[in-house]
């Protein structure tokens, strides 16, 4: 089955063609045969293209909106440029499954998209007013670029941490505010806990049941996750994505008094502060500099700042791996993913450092060799393990899509 995984933003796509089933998701050998991504939407839009046999293209295109943009893309696959062989025409595409970001406590797994699930997804965009109405665009332009006898599944980022506790996801605010609102811990980037979550079992050999591990999703969006056994019993977002770690532009945890403060002393609406919080905060707002990862190592020798930045988002990292093990009553190991998780050795070794107390060490060798791809980064005689994986949401969005139109339990 030919899956387009799609993922749409406000002014970008990035899509995705696996090719699996139920055979090839059991063996491990899934086939994506081509990826793109697609910026500035609205205009002249910049696109990123590579399949799996030749070299990345980069070109541009005037692309007026994201229905435009997808019907585009689609039809550039379907084009001998694109070099995808077994993509001739729309009709090679089978199903479509799109990640869709807020499914509040309706949607505790994913789901085939009829009219009454995309009704659900457009019930939950009070709880995720950046995110859910692009995918539910995304959902649309597909729909009118496929017709309805393609079938559409909507995996969800909220959909792993529904195991979360009441202790947990609840916070201590008048009940009848969650009775009514549903205001609560949400946790985002479920998909990616959930897809490394599943690779540390396959490198360790374990059950879904044996898995006892602390999660850190660090890239310009971060997220901590405490999964016993195999289940996430908590998380470092809330019912936003603004909550918990340090971010590329989000502050994570702080007093929720500051918010008014900042208000009245800057003059700024509700709404303002709230854009303060997402996009000109964290890394950034720290350092004064950028939202780069890099581009602050690269500075921090020369720039306090830029130095600060990182200490801070590398403490606040090690603080939630500390609650987490009091929390759990231990875990056997700490998983390293996103682009920062992924790529950087030095960020993980900073957030490792003074750890030894709960048994983990790291190795400095095979922390170093280990960029972008699996690896065991601490030494042979650490109590407590680290990993790197590179997360795969593309892949566990295909597998999903191809179990739920075949009716099958996803096992992970």
């Amino acid at each position: 089955m030919n899956v387009l995984v799609v993922n749409f933003g406000s002014s970008s796509l990035k899509l995705q063609v696996i090719s699996t089933d139920l055979e090839r998701i059991k063996q491990h050998k899934d086939d994506r045969l081509c990826q793109a991504e697609v910026e500035g939407i609205g205009g002249e839009a910049t696109i990123k293209f590579h399949n799996r046999q030749g070299p990345s293209q980069k070109f541009t295109a005037a692309l007026s909106d994201g229905a435009a943009a997808l019907e585009y893309m689609v039809r550039y696959i379907a084009s001998e440029k694109s070099g995808v062989a077994e993509i001739k025409s729309t009709a090679d595409v089978q199903a479509v499954g799109h990640r869709v970001v807020h499914g509040g406590e309706r949607f505790t797994e994913s789901a085939l998209i009829d009219d009454k699930v995309l009704q659900g997804i457009e019930d939950c965009v009070e709880l995720a007013p950046l995110h859910n109405p692009e995918n539910i665009k995304g959902i649309l332009a597909a729909r009118e670029l496929f017709g309805k006898a393609i079938p559409q599944v909507a995996v969800f980022d909220t959909s792993f941490h529904h195991s979360i506790p009441e202790t947990a996801f609840l916070y201590a605010i008048p009940y009848h505010l969650y009775s009514d609102y549903r205001i609560r811990r949400y946790g985002f980037h479920g998909t990616s806990h959930r897809y490394v979550a599943f690779r540390y079992r396959v490198l360790r050999g374990l059950m879904r049941k044996q898995t006892n591990i602390i999660t850190l999703h660090l890239g310009n969006g971060c997220s901590a996750a405490a999964i016993r056994g195999g289940d996430s019993v908590d998380t470092s977002m809330g019912m936003t994505p603004l909550e918990g770690l340090v971010m590329g532009t989000r502050s994570g945890d702080l007093d929720p008094a500051i918010v008014n403060f900042i208000a009245r002393k800057e003059n700024l609406s509700s709404s303002e502060v709230d854009t303060l919080l997402n996009t000109q905060s964290g890394l950034l707002g720290i350092s004064g500099l950028t939202n780069d990862m890099r581009e602050l190592q690269s500075k921090e020798s020369d720039d306090h700042r830029a130095r600060l930045a990182i200490e801070m988002f590398c403490y606040r990292a090690r603080k939630y791996i500390g609650a987490y093990l009091a929390g759990m009553g231990g875990a056997d190991a700490v998983v390293f993913t996103g682009g920062i998780g992924e790529n950087s050795p030095e960020i993980r070794a900073l957030i490792c450092e003074g750890m030894e107390w709960a048994g983990l060490k790291l190795d400095a060798s095979r922390n170093q060799e280990t960029v972008g791809r699996e690896g065991k980064i601490c030494t042979e005689d650490s109590r407590l393990l680290a990993y790197a994986i590179p997360t795969d949401e593309e892949l566990l969005i295909a597998r999903d899509t191809v179990r739920v139109i075949l009716g099958e339990p996803h096992p992970s």
